[in-house]
């Protein structure tokens, strides 16, 4: 009876070392732990020396990690359960301190901030908010608007807490356990962006077979001509 190894790829994988073995990027399992650590230990792929200064991605067929685990351990039967494509993402470990991370922080902050201030005086400005507020509150007390009323007050108020809580993130603290819209977001665009990687190396193989095979028919096409 042939004894069974189930392995599991996430989608990104991101390492920090150039010779990329299979332990590095695969959760593997199985009942033999010598036969597990071994597999581990295989070599999968190398980064190769011009992308080592940078941030670099690969992307990797399953079968690929099959292949290599079947060439050590014949006798095995792998079984996947993960994903049947997935991306190594190459990043060299770097040292930074941690001013550098503060200081990286507070740009970001800035640029966001004065971004949306921008964006909200552009948009009160569009709609004429000033003009508004003073004939609601003229309509309604009888007498001209100062600029600072009470309308000016709340809706500068719920401006605010109307950001926090559609966002539902200030700090570390926030309601509830469900991802906030932000990380929403942010995941589905990673997610896009992973597909898309995918899609194209697939893409790019599939291209590279068929010129193979288009070679080799009018190899054979030519041969039968001569004869």
């Amino acid at each position: 009876m042939m004894q069974a190894v189930y392995i599991k790829a996430d989608r990104d994988v991101e390492v920090d070392r150039t010779d990329i073995r299979i332990g590095d990027v695969i959760q593997i399992e199985g009942t033999d732990k010598r036969t597990r650590e071994q597999i581990c230990r295989l070599p999968l792929v190398t980064v190769s020396c011009t992308d080592q200064k940078k941030e670099s991605r690969m992307c990797l067929s399953i079968l690929q990690v099959i292949r290599k685990i079947h060439t050590a351990f014949p006798q095995l039967d792998i079984v996947n359960v993960g994903e049947k494509d997935f991306i190594i993402t190459y990043k060299k470990e770097k040292d930074a301190g941690k001013f550098l991370h503060v200081l990286k922080a507070a740009i970001v902050v800035l640029i966001s901030f004065f971004g949306a201030a921008f964006s909200t005086m552009a948009f009160n400005n569009d709609v004429d908010t000033v003009k508004m507020f003073g004939q609601i509150y003229e309509l309604t007390t009888g007498k001209p608007s100062d600029g600072f009323t009470i309308l000016e007050i709340t809706y500068s108020i719920g401006l605010i807490l109307g950001i926090l809580i559609f966002f539902n993130h200030f700090g570390k603290s926030r309601s509830g356990t469900d991802p906030t819209p932000l990380e929403v977001e942010m995941r589905l665009y990673e997610n896009d962006i992973q597909t898309t990687l995918i899609e194209n190396n697939s893409r790019t193989e599939s291209g590279s077979k068929n010129k193979g095979a288009d070679y080799v028919d009018k190899g054979n096409h030519a041969g039968s001509a001569g004869t």
